[in-house]
Order: structure tokens, then sequence, then C-alpha cells
């Protein structure tokens, strides 16, 4: 297994929760869940939805909140009972042609993200601290904030890296919850769309877009991190389930939050729906400053901050994990995938796939990113149903059988509406 730091020794691999340990040994994978997931893209999806549905869809973010605690809690029983990947489960069980062509995928989704990230922080950060004409800036801002998060990761380890993604998802949720709250809605509205249940017809969109905006509430090909992070918690056998379950729920519910803020601050603002992404944040924020009055200043600058710390948290979390998760998927890897041993080869991958990820997608910086966009969210749809099939299937698998992996009624349910719903999802970004 290819580390981007050094891995606690332990020698067992009991993982309880108890005093002596600190609340962010507790829930730092969780977290890291968390701050990954929620990006430009997602907070901006919420906004469009909650211009286009208003606050009727509130309770979507936190189903689609409860689907991927679903598929985390899956990825966690499956390597905690077989101290394997569930990438390695798949691969060992399946043709040689499905490693190469999911590497394809991934490959294709890095550059495609890695160009989205970038050019989301250095949106972000040019709305904050200008830099000549905007279209400059966004390109200075994001080369040099992807050099900074590849030196965070190499010079500081796992450590500094949790602790800077804990500060940034901090700063992003006070940050959009508390302006969620100056834009004072209406919230026996709020309440009712938490609790009921209902898909406004919004000119024959309903459907679509609650299922965007549903799938995008909690990341997509970054869960699969979840299984690195836990293992450099020394999380190694069944006695950490409980662990995992209690960081999960915390990092969902954080991300159920960011979600259903969004869609509150769409549905108070006049919300272009031509734009997306970065862009769309920081029209957001100079719309804050007009339409609340006296705290329009504030609430727009704060919103400001906590959307470059959701986008800087995102670029920092697949900065760190993805190359971490490539390395892994590699034949050459699958020796040393199980050792706490970090070999120099696998460092070396690491460090150079790395580099290409900070470096490569910068491309994309000068020119507009909506056909990229498009690409990101078509693999990223793509990759929910196959993640659902995947643990449904695992257990069928000699390894799975073996461990004693299964899924109960409740996940196999669960799944089956994961794949189903995700399934359509996908279907209908493809032909889009």
């Amino acid at each position: 297994m290819c580390q981007s730091g050094p891995v606690p020794s332990s020698e067992s691999g009991n993982s309880t929760i108890s005093r002596g340990r600190s609340w962010l040994d507790a829930l730092g994978p969780g977290i890291l869940v968390a701050a990954t997931g929620v990006g430009a893209g997602d907070l901006a999806g919420g906004a469009l939805a909650g211009a286009r549905l208003k606050l009727a869809v509130l309770w979507v973010c936190l189903i689609g909140a409860a689907l991927k605690f679903v598929l985390c809690e899956g990825l966690a029983r499956w390597q905690l009972s077989t101290g394997t990947s569930v990438a390695d489960g798949v691969f060992k069980s399946t043709h040689p042609v499905v490693r190469f062509t999911f590497l394809i995928y991934v490959a294709a989704w890095s550059f495609c993200i890695g160009g989205m990230l970038m050019s989301a922080c250095g949106e972000c950060a040019q709305a904050i601290l200008p830099i000549g004409d905007p279209s400059s800036g966004r390109i200075i801002h994001g080369s040099l904030q992807s050099l900074f998060a590849i030196l965070l990761v190499r010079l500081g380890g796992f450590r500094l890296f949790e602790r800077m993604m804990t500060v940034c998802i901090g700063v992003m949720f006070v940050t959009v919850v508390f302006v969620a709250v100056l834009s004072g809605p209406d919230w026996a509205d709020v309440i009712r769309g938490l609790l009921i249940p209902s898909i406004p017809h919004a000119e024959g969109k309903g459907i679509p877009w609650t299922l965007t905006l549903m799938a995008g509430v909690g990341g997509t090909l970054t869960m699969l991190c979840y299984g690195s992070w836990i293992r450099e918690k020394s999380r190694a056998d069944m006695s950490a389930l409980r662990d995992c379950r209690v960081d999960l729920a915390a990092g969902y519910l954080m991300t159920a939050a960011f979600g259903v803020c969004m869609v509150i601050l769409g549905s108070r603002l006049p919300v272009d729906q031509g734009l997306k992404g970065a862009n769309l944040i920081t029209q957001i924020s100079r719309d804050m400053q007009q339409q609340l009055g006296e705290i329009g200043i504030v609430a727009g600058w704060m919103f400001r901050i906590g959307a470059w710390g959701a986008v800087f948290s995102s670029l920092l979390g697949v900065w760190q994990s993805v190359p971490a998760l490539i390395c892994e998927m590699l034949p050459e890897s699958e020796e040393v995938s199980n050792t706490r041993i970090d070999p120099i080869t696998n460092r070396r991958r690491y460090n150079t796939i790395q580099l290409l990820l900070g470096i490569v997608p910068a491309c994309c910086l000068p020119y507009s990113l909506a056909n990229v966009q498009k690409v990101a969210g078509v693999t990223g749809a793509l990759f929910l149903p196959m993640f659902a099939l995947a643990l449904l299937l695992l257990g069928c698998t000699a390894t799975g059988k073996q461990s004693g992996f299964r899924n109960g009624l409740l996940s196999t349910s669960v799944l089956i509406i994961c794949l189903l719903m995700f399934g359509y999802l996908a279907a209908q970004r493809f032909l889009l």
C-alpha cells in the first residue's frame, strides 16, 4: 500500500473510542470524508437546486447523506473483515481487464476533477485577494494553491494534513451555517422541507434535479479513500467498526448540514442558473451584499471565506488520497498492498502521481471548464451505482465467504436503492 505519511505503530487492531483519545483521533476519517466530499460543485449544486425547487427538497440532503453513509460503512466492513480494500476485492474476483478499465476511468476522473478544483480554488481566492484581471488571477491563484497543497502533504505527512482539513471544514461549517441563518429563511418551511418529502414539478425537471442534489451530497470516487484513512488510524479488524460508524455519522451529518444550508441560500437569493461551480459561488457572495441589507457585506465576505475553505479542503484531500488510491490499484503493488512498510518504489510512484495530478490539470485553467465539468459529472455519477453493485456482490466472492462479510437486510435494501437511483442519474447524465 502506498501511503502519504507515517503509519501509526500498533500491535493490535483494537480501535475503540476511549477517554484518552482526542476527538480528532476518534472522528478524523469521517471529517476527512466530509471535507473532501464537499467542494465548489456540491455547494453550487445545492444553491441551484434551492433556486429551482426551493425548500421542499431539504429532505433530499438528509437522504443523500444517509445513502453515502451506507456505502462508506459497507466499505469499512469489507476492509475490516477481510484486510483488503474494496477495489482489491473486486479486482481479485474479476478479469484483469476490469482493473485496467477502472484505472483508465480513475485517470480521466482525476484529470477532470483536478482541473475543476484548481479553477475553483483560483476563483474563490481571486474573490478574496484579487491579482490583476480576473482571468489571470484565477490561473495564478489556482496554480499556487495546487503547489501549496502538494508541499503540505509532502512535508507535513498525514498528521498535518488531517489538522489542515479540520481547520478548513471548521471554517466552512461555521461560515456557511451562519450565513444561511442570516439570510432569514421561513423556519416553518425549513422544518416542513426536512420532514415532509415532496418533489416540485419544476417544468418536468423536478426528479432529475432531486437525484442530482442527492448524488452531490458527500462526494463520489473520493469515498474509496476512506479505506486508506482508517488504515492511518490503525483500524485493522472488526473491533474498529464502531469507530468507523461513529466518525462516518459525524462526517455525513456535517455534509447534510452543508447541503441544507446551500439549498436555503439558493432559495433566498436571485441565483443565476447559467453559472456553475466557483463562478456561481462568487456571484452568490455578491448577491448577499446587495440583498441582505446592513449585514450583507459581512455575510458576503464570510461566505467567500467559507467557500474557499470548502474548495481548498477538497483539493487538499484529493491531492493527498487519490495518488495512494491509484498506487494501490496498480498490479505491481499487490504484493505490498497489505503491509505496513512503505516501500521506496511505492513512495516514488506516489510522489510521481501526486506531482502529475497537481500540475497536468493546470492546462485546463485558461479555458472554460463547461465540458470538463460535464465529463467529471458523468464519471462521478457512474461510480456510485458501480460502488453499490460491488458491495452487493462482494459477499458472494470466495474472500467474502471466508471472512464472513455479509450485508444485512437493511444494508442490502439501501444498496439496491442506491444502485437504482444513482444508476438512473448516471444514465440521465450520460445521455445528455
